[in-house]
């Protein structure tokens, strides 16, 4: 590949804002949510104010971020039907914070409701659930969570489910079981993505074996480039041509930096080791060199883990990485693709389904 010129300054902000008038930013994976549950007692009240968190109004509209999915999230190591409820509380938030701040907030689940909420100025508000423990292995909590408008499902957390192996935990299913298989086959035919972050690549391969429709990781970052088992191997990687799906980039310093790795799983008794922005930008070039420009996102994992990188500290930081990458020669096509319009492809290849999907018309009955 022919190394592009360095742009000036200038000519990388304009290059950035192209981008951003071409396709919404929009973001894999916040945990904003969680951050309220454990500390505001699932209060709305006070978030357009300046935050103790890496998300408030006031940098998500710096950041310039045109669409988010809130993570609607309960550890899974909490009772079957506890995870249950907690999930549907999280789901309560986001719907309540869209109805506190309907001037900066728009509930959607579809491409259409992202295009609908970038005309009025407003921030798209998709939900992903975090880890099929949220389920209570029942179909019919899966098809109420569509209802309610989660366009993804991550299969596992940390730990395995009793259908899929994580890619934290003792493998158990080689991958995915025969349930597992079938609940692939009703996330696809209810328009619920798939979202592969946390699994084995076991469990990734299976899934990609059997979807019928593009999948995604809502943050995740490369192995190649930082081996840590949170990261895609390459060879997961390149599926996501055939299968038209998106790895989301994340920000989690421990996936971005072995360095910061190595001390994150020690006695953490010295300084951290700094985390850079250009680190996040080396992940996303080597997804799209492995991928393509088509495949990559962006899923920061805000309020989701304590420490961030560089430059990358809250929500308002999307457009240093932007910039980042800008200076390194990507075009503002690349940038959007990027930024958002890889993932709204991804919704609009999957809306008709999630809109038609009858909850009656399933072989995964329990």
């Amino acid at each position: 590949m022919t190394a592009r010129p360095t742009p000036h300054p200038t000519d990388a902000q304009r290059t950035v804002d192209e981008a951003l008038d071409l396709a919404p930013l929009i973001d894999g994976h916040n945990d904003w949510a969680w951050e309220c549950r454990e500390n505001r007692a699932y209060s709305v009240e006070g978030l357009d104010g300046h935050l103790n968190t890496d998300t408030d109004i006031a940098r998500l509209r710096s950041g310039r971020v045109g669409g988010q999915f809130w993570s609607v999230y309960v550890e899974d190591v909490l009772p079957d039907a506890a995870a249950v409820q907690g999930t549907l509380e999280q789901i309560d938030w986001v719907y309540r914070l869209a109805a506190r701040y309907s001037e900066t907030f728009l509930i959607a689940t579809s491409a259409a409701d992202v295009e609908s909420a970038r005309a009025t100025g407003r921030i798209a508000s998709l939900l992903g659930a975090e880890g099929a423990h949220c389920l209570n292995d029942s179909p019919a909590v899966l098809r109420m969570l569509a209802r309610l408008g989660v366009r993804y499902l991550t299969l596992t957390h940390v730990h395995n489910t009793s259908w899929a192996d994580s890619g934290t935990d003792e493998p158990e299913h080689d991958g995915l079981t025969e349930r597992g298989v079938e609940y692939i086959r009703e996330l696809n035919r209810l328009g619920m993505l798939v979202d592969l972050s946390h699994v084995s690549p076991a469990t990734a391969h299976a899934a990609l074996d059997v979807t019928r429709a593009p999948v995604i990781f809502s943050h995740s970052s490369c192995h190649a480039v930082t081996a840590h088992p949170r990261n895609v191997p390459d060879d997961v990687l390149a599926r996501l041509a055939d299968n038209d799906g998106v790895l989301m980039v994340t920000f989690v310093p421990q996936f971005v930096s072995a360095e910061y790795a190595q001390w994150f799983a020690g006695d953490r008794s010295g300084p951290a080791p700094l985390v850079t922005v250009a680190q996040v930008a080396d992940h996303v070039e080597h997804a799209r060199d492995i991928a393509g420009i088509r495949h990559i996102g962006l899923g920061g994992d805000f309020d989701g883990t304590d420490e961030f990188p560089d430059q990358l500290e809250g929500v308002d930081g999307y457009p240093a990485l932007l910039l980042e990458l800008a200076g390194r020669g990507w075009r503002a096509a690349e940038l959007a693709a990027l930024a958002g319009a890889n993932v709204l492809r991804v919704l609009r290849a999957t809306d008709a389904a999630f809109a038609g999907a009858d909850s009656t018309l399933t072989r995964l009955t329990r």
